[in-house]
């Protein structure tokens, strides 16, 4: 029997209706009320494990009327379960105003983690990186989408973004437009589905690989983009640096800076004085 006055946080699949764990089955079948996204999505997934639980509706458009009803239930002493038409609530998704407002009045918020699509595209990414940065959707229209991405441009970790298939080209054409064509791009779409693909290119490759096949389009995506270089306190990249050094082995010093600032478009007076610092240190040594 489950304790009373608690809302479970309940993570369901993001496709494949076997994704899900066998504790989140048994809160499903215990609680006395489901609040989810879609009720028909939901009856799915329920019907699919031969449960027979009583839903009502919390979707982004009415989860502060909906979360009254459930503190009502909670102070009756019932226990309520909190789920999304696909993976973890809270994330991207409705259930992060419900949580704030039940753990306001006191009432226990209880996780049952799962599926997350942002989580499954890394683990099948092979990004060596340690740090990424979930963003989630970017604004759908483009000049705001422009300006959240110039503020990203200088972060340096993997970035992680949901799209939807219908706005994909166009957010992958600002992506490019914004942040360049060198860096990486992983596709992963319809993510533990029938026509899941995981797909990695450089982001100036990435528009004609939609465009080369129109079903490629479609469905639900995340997309991981390579973190900006990181520079040094000269503010020059690594690779710049890099570039900068391999040159200096066979070149004399300003035509080594001259070559590497056209290779890699950085500052040639910035250039130049990393050239000298790095010709005085090999002196020293």
């Amino acid at each position: 029997m489950l304790p009373k006055s608690t809302l479970y946080v309940v993570a369901t699949p993001i496709g494949n209706l076997r994704d899900i764990s066998l504790r989140a089955l048994d809160i499903l079948a215990a609680v006395d009320v489901i609040a989810a996204e879609d009720t028909r999505t939901t009856g799915h997934l329920l019907a699919h494990h031969s449960i027979a639980g009583k839903m009502m509706a919390l979707h982004q458009h009415n989860e502060r009327t909906a979360a009254e009803k459930i503190i009502a239930l909670l102070a009756a002493g019932k226990s309520v379960a909190l789920v999304t038409d696909a993976g973890t609530p809270g994330i991207s998704d409705p259930g992060a105003i419900l949580v704030s407002i039940v753990r306001e009045q006191g009432y226990r918020v209880t996780p049952i983690p799962g599926a997350n699509a942002a989580l499954c595209a890394l683990s099948a990414g092979g990004i060596a990186e340690p740090h990424f940065l979930f963003y989630g959707f970017l604004p759908a229209k483009t000049g705001a989408r422009k300006r959240a991405l110039e503020g990203l441009k200088s972060q340096p970790y993997t970035l992680a973004f949901y799209e939807a298939p219908h706005r994909i080209l166009e957010c992958v054409a600002d992506l490019v437009a914004v942040l360049g064509a060198q860096r990486q791009l992983i596709f992963a779409r319809e993510l533990t589905k029938l026509f899941e693909t995981i797909h990695t290119c450089a982001l100036g490759d990435a528009l004609a690989w939609l465009q080369a096949d129109a079903n490629q389009q479609k469905g639900e995506f995340v997309l991981l983009l390579s973190g900006a270089e990181v520079q040094d306190e000269a503010g020059i990249s690594d690779q710049s640096r890099h570039t900068l050094e391999l040159l200096l082995e066979n070149l004399p010093l300003k035509q080594a800076v001259k070559l590497a600032a056209e290779i890699t478009g950085e500052s040639r007076k910035m250039l130049y004085a990393l050239a000298l610092s790095l010709k005085v240190g090999n002196s020293v040594q």
